[in-house]
């Protein structure tokens, strides 16, 4: 598949690369052509770089993997007719550090970064997912021993089948489908309490399994 992965930190680097190692056709965007850090990346894991615009044009399904207080704006500069109609997979939290560490949430309660980019965009096919854990255990999810859940949530129905799809690739095996785009809210304050648990534990390979009765 076509994939255009919007963003050059960790998480865009680590989602970039074992998309990459699994056969997709990968793009990463930068703000800016000629980012060093993409062309690295792109050269080093047979993929190609470029700007927002140039991943969100090549994707039939594109990764917000951007700052989540700068989502918005990275989605803008993207391209309102590249997005239209395709899957976002968006990975990002609003993670507010200008008090200090640990962060607070820039949107929250009553609002989440999900439902604020599905409102932007009314035209994208948003579905939240991933952002429940570190970058590594995204990709990798055998890191952590024994069975444990990911979860998503989105309004477009053929948009999480495909997500899911990609996630069962990526090796997740217990996948909850939380409802609409409006569960982005728990999701993303899960991630204040996933802060202060890898404080606790001095580690950020760790998830959580859900346990059913019966």
């Amino acid at each position: 598949m076509r994939i255009g992965v919007l963003g050059t930190g960790v998480v865009g680097q680590a989602v970039a690369s074992r998309l990459a190692e699994l056969g997709h056709d990968v793009v990463m965007g930068a703000r800016e052509a000629g980012s060093e850090r993409a062309t690295e990346w792109a050269a080093g894991h047979r993929g190609r770089a470029g700007t927002f615009a140039t991943a969100a044009g090549h994707g039939e399904l594109v990764v917000n993997a951007t700052s989540g207080v700068a989502s918005l704006v990275a989605l803008e500069a993207a391209g309102r007719d590249r997005l239209a109609g395709k899957v976002l997979l968006d990975l990002a939290n609003p993670l507010d550090f200008s008090r200090g560490f640990p962060p607070c949430l820039a949107v929250v309660n009553t609002d989440s970064l999900g439902e604020l980019i599905q409102r932007t965009f009314p035209e994208v096919r948003v579905v939240k997912a991933l952002n429940m854990v570190n970058c590594e255990v995204m990709v990798h999810p055998e890191q952590v021993p024994g069975e444990h859940t990911t979860f998503m949530a989105g309004e477009d129905g053929a948009a999480k089948e495909l997500v899911a799809a990609l996630l069962r690739e990526l090796g997740w095996r217990d996948i909850v489908d939380l409802g609409g785009i409006s569960a982005a809210r728990g999701m993303e304050m899960y991630v204040v309490f996933w802060v202060q648990t890898r404080m606790a534990l001095g580690t950020s390979t760790f998830n959580v399994q859900l346990r059913r009765a019966g």
